[in-house]
C-alpha cells in the first residue's frame, strides 16, 4: 500500500520534456535483445498424464528433435517427476530446455494422492529459487532456474468427461503453474465428438472452480490471435515423428490403414496451434506469469509464514528492518522464556533429586544403625558366651588340678603298700 502510494505521487512529479537532438537512448531496446541472445534463454514445461498417452512423442515432435526419453512402464508404485535438460539452438536464439515428465502418474490403484508429488515437485524448485534470492551473495544472473514455466496436462480421449484425477490434480496445480490442457491422441475420436468433448471439458473446468493458463489479450499486437486461440482450448493435439509422404512431399504424420493424419494440418489437429501459443507468441508471457504471479504467491506465503509482513496490526507500512527486528525480538523473548522454563524445570529437577538423595541418605542411614545396634548386640552376646565359658574353663582347671594332686597322692601310697605286703609274705 505504501509502496503504492509513492508510485502513484512519483508518477504525480513526472514531467514530460522534449528532446532537442539524438541521445542515444532510443538503442535500449537492442541492447537488450543483444544481451538477452548473448546469455539465452530458459523454459521449463512440466508434461503431467498417464503412461503411455504420448507425452515424449509430443514433445519431441513440438521442438522437431529427439530428447531420447525412456518409455516408462505401468507398474510404478507412485509417482515420480523426472527432469531432462537440453540446450537448442535456432538461429542466433539459444534456449535451454527442460521437460519434466510424471512417471507412473494414474497407474496406482489408490490415486488419491497421485497430485502429491507433483505439487512437491514444482514447490521444491520455487523454494530453492526464494533460497538462492535471499542469500547475501547472490548469483541469480547466471542461476539455473528451475521452476516450471507451463504444464501440459494430457487428457484422455475418452468423449465422455474428466476423470476425478483430472480434476482435483489440475485444481491443485492451477495457484502454482501455468495449465495448458491438451486432448492427447485426438486421432481416436471422431470431430464432431472431439468438439462437443471440447465443451464438455471446458464446462466441468470451470464449474469445478479451475483455472487454466488464458493467453493474454493485453498486448495488442498478439490480442487478437490469442483471443481466438483461448476459445480453441483445450487443444486436440496428435504426436509423430515419422514422415510419410503426402503428394510430392514429406511431411510428418500417422499411417493407418483408412489414411493418413497430419501432424501439421490444422483440419485433423491442433497442433501447430499449440506450438504457435507455446513456443511463437506466448513463451516469455508463460515465464513472466511464473514469476510474477506463482512465484510471488509461494514467497508471499512462506515470508509470512516467517513472520514478514508489509503491515502492522494498524495498518501502518512496516519496514523489512523493522520487522527482522521485531522478529528477531519476539524469538529473543520467546528464547528466553523457554530458557527460565527450563532453567526453573532444571532447578525442580535438581530439588528432586536432592530429596530422592536426602531420602536415599536416610534409608542407609537407618539401616546402618540397625546393623550396627545389630553388632552391638552380637557382640554384648559374644561377650557373655566368652565370660561364661572362661569361668567354666577356670572350674575345669580347677578340677583338673584337684585330679592330678589326688592321683600324684595315689602314686605316692602304692609301693608303700606293696612294700609291707612282701614282708607280711615273709614272714609266713
Amino acid at each position: 500500500m505504501a509502496s503504492a502510494e509513492i508510485t502513484r505521487q512519483m508518477s504525480e512529479s513526472v514531467r514530460p520534456l522534449s528532446l532537442t537532438g539524438h541521445v542515444g537512448f532510443d538503442s535500449l531496446p537492442d541492447q537488450l535483445v543483444n544481451k538477452s541472445t548473448s546469455q539465452g534463454f530458459g523454459f521449463n514445461i512440466l508434461c503431467v498424464g498417464e503412461t503411455g498417452i504420448g507425452k515424449s512423442t509430443l514433445m519431441d515432435t513440438l521442438f522437431n528433435t529427439s530428447f531420447e526419453s525412456s518409455q516408462s512402464t505401468h507398474y510404478e508404485n507412485q509417482v515420480k517427476l523426472k527432469a531432462q535438460t537440453f540446450e537448442l539452438q535456432e538461429s542466433t536464439a539459444r534456449l535451454k530446455l527442460t521437460i519434466v515428465n510424471s512417471v507412473g502418474f494414474g497407474d496406482q490403484i489408490n490415486k488419491e494422492d497421485s497430485y502429491k508429488p507433483i505439487i512437491d515437485y514444482i514447490d521444491a524448485q520455487f523454494e530453492a529459487y526464494l533460497q538462492e534470492e535471499l542469500k547475501i551473495k547472490r548469483s541469480l544472473h547466471n542461476y539455473h532456474d528451475t521452476r516450471i514455466h507451463a504444464c501440459l496436462y494430457f487428457i484422455s480421449p475418452t468423449g465422455h468427461s474428466l476423470k476425478s484425477l483430472d480434476l482435483v490434480t489440475m485444481k491443485k496445480l492451477d495457484s502454482k503453474v501455468n495449465i495448458i490442457p491438451v486432448i492427447a491422441k485426438a486421432d481416436t475420436i471422431a470431430k464432431n465428438e472431439l468438439h462437443k468433448f471440447k465443451i464438455k471439458i471446458m464446462g466441468e473446468l470451470v464449474s469445478n472452480g479451475v483455472q487454466i493458463y488464458q493467453f493474454p489479450i493485453d498486448d495488442e499486437t498478439v490480442a487478437k490471435i490469442n483471443s481466438t486461440m483461448n476459445g480453441h482450448l483445450p487443444f486436440a493435439v496428435i504426436g509423430s515423428t515419422e514422415e510419410v509422404k503426402v503428394g510430392n512431399k514429406m511431411v510428418k504424420a500417422r499411417q493407418y490403414p483408412w489414411g493418413v493424419v497430419q501432424v501439421e494440418n490444422e483440419n485433423h489437429s491442433d497442433f501447430v496451434k499449440l506450438r504457435e501459443m507455446l513456443v511463437c507468441v506466448n513463451m516469455e508471457d508463460l515465464r513472466e506469469q511464473t514469476h510474477t504471479r506463482h512465484y510471488e504467491l509461494y514467497r508471499r506465503c512462506k515470508l509470512e509464514e516467517m513472520g514478514f509482513k508489509d503491515t502492522d496490526p494498524n495498518n501502518k507500512p512496516v519496514s523489512l528492518q523493522e520487522t527482522y527486528e521485531a522478529k528477531r525480538n519476539e524469538f529473543l523473548g520467546e528464547l528466553h522464556r523457554k530458557e527460565e522454563e527450563m532453567r526453573q524445570m532444571f532447578v525442580m529437577r535438581v530439588k528432586e533429586k536432592e530429596s530422592q538423595l536426602k531420602e536415599a541418605e536416610k534409608e542407609l542411614q537407618d539401616k546402618f544403625e540397625q546393623l550396627k545396634k545389630m553388632h552391638q548386640d552380637e557382640r554384648k552376646k559374644l561377650d557373655e558366651k566368652k565370660t561364661h565359658l572362661d569361668e567354666e574353663m577356670s572350674i575345669f582347671n580347677k578340677r583338673k588340678a584337684a585330679a592330678e594332686l589326688l592321683q600324684s597322692q595315689a602314686f605316692q601310697t602304692t609301693p608303700q603298700m606293696n612294700l609291707k605286703k612282701d614282708k607280711d609274705r615273709k614272714h609266713y
